[in-house]
């Protein structure tokens, strides 16, 4: 059997070698690395497919996130309510700024925030709250969205995962104050390298948010704000540019993939015990509900013998990963959140039994049942 990779950029890659080949050829002719008009189309071309008024391209997700609580002015004192299960990057930026993250359980289904506990963790000192749309799937952002609105405060979409996804006939990105995205090579939108992007359907906040990225500064030399370098390179704006044009059909190979992997784990007399499948709108038995989206950046199971079962399928040649092994709460770094094991038992839950098994859009027939052949073969 040939290895299945979790992930495959150079079959991507393949298909498009020539665009973006082209796309930087183009750019070195220009010589304009900084900024500049391949930034600016691509910043257009993201703030349309987004169904947002702004976008401004930054050095990565991280800072994008980074950026949007230093457009709102996030610093020593505030808290900002988001989840504990997630990738390091959301509370680390928080707590970067000198903010607290003040962290609530998920929803077990889907491994979002759980939007009935926000409520109850908002606080005087609260200047934010920030979902996180993990692994492909957003948050209830209409429940969370009233909550914001009845609290008046921001809300900064942690869609790193997310790009293209919906909830309620709307993007990720469109619902909150800030949408804050990952260019990630492994991410579906993915660079050659870092890059990420802010949306805003605030042009203040937008023009705010440019400063910021380039040191504050406006005009130039002068600077009224405290920034940093947190600019996207015109490189990677040329190759997302080239990529965004084939987002939506890559989209839909991997929900395609979704789909037939529900039906081979459903076959093989393993779906739901024992192995959990993602509860997800695109499942083989549903027709998918008008509005929702999923875009599967990753497909998640539950399995009992996580770790012994990312062995076997190692050694079998198959890739898979454990997306997140250790809660952000339970982190060394956060040990002063006060936060103790057992908090947060759905997160906890989730990091000892979820595993993520290959989706990308190049992944054959073949390719799929090889990964559920050699997880029937290990309960069996």
């Amino acid at each position: 059997m040939k290895p299945v990779p979790l992930l495959d950029l150079r079959a991507q890659h393949a298909t498009i070698r020539t665009e973006i080949a082209a796309a930087v050829a183009e750019l070195f002719e220009s010589q304009q690395f900084i900024l500049g008009a391949a930034v600016e189309a691509c910043e257009a071309e993201l703030a349309a497919y987004c169904g947002v008024e702004c976008a401004v391209g930054v050095s990565s997700g991280t800072d994008a996130l980074l950026l949007a609580m230093m457009c709102e002015g996030i610093g020593p004192g505030a808290e900002v309510v988001t989840t504990p299960y997630t990738f390091f990057a959301t509370c680390g930026s928080i707590a970067r700024l000198g903010a607290k993250p003040v962290l609530v359980d998920i929803d077990p289904r889907t491994y979002n925030l759980d939007v009935g506990q926000v409520e109850a963790a908002i606080t005087p000192r609260t200047r934010a709250l920030m979902p996180v749309h993990l692994y492909g799937q957003m948050a209830d952002m209409p429940a969370l969205s009233k909550i914001a609105c009845a609290r008046n405060l921001p809300v900064i979409e942690d869609a790193a995962q997310a790009i293209g996804a919906e909830c309620a006939g709307r993007r990720a990105g469109q619902w909150g104050l800030y949408g804050c995205f990952s260019f990630f090579p492994s991410k579906n939108l993915g660079g050659a390298g870092d890059g990420g992007l802010i949306t805003t359907c605030d042009p203040q906040r937008a023009e705010k948010l440019r400063r910021l990225r380039n040191h504050g500064m406006h005009p130039k030399y002068h600077h009224q704000l405290i920034g940093g370098n947190f600019r996207l390179d015109a490189l990677q704006a040329a190759v997302v540019r080239v990529k965004l044009r084939h987002l939506d059909q890559w989209t839909a190979a991997r929900q395609a993939n979704a789909r037939r992997y529900d039906v081979l784990f459903a076959a093989a007399g393993l779906a739901g015990n024992p192995v959990g499948l993602p509860t997800h709108p695109h499942g083989a038995a549903a027709a998918t509900p008008a509005g929702e989206r999923h875009v599967f950046n990753q497909y998640v199971v539950r399995v009992p013998r996580r770790d012994a079962l990312r062995d076997h399928l190692t050694a079998a040649g198959i890739g898979a990963e454990v997306y997140y092994p250790v809660p952000l709460h339970l982190q060394a770094c956060f040990a002063d959140l006060g936060y103790p094991a057992g908090r947060f038992p759905h997160s906890e839950r989730a990091a000892r039994e979820t595993l993520a098994l290959p989706i990308y859009p190049e992944l054959t027939d073949d390719q799929a049942a090889c990964v559920v052949d050699a997880i029937r073969a290990f309960y069996r």
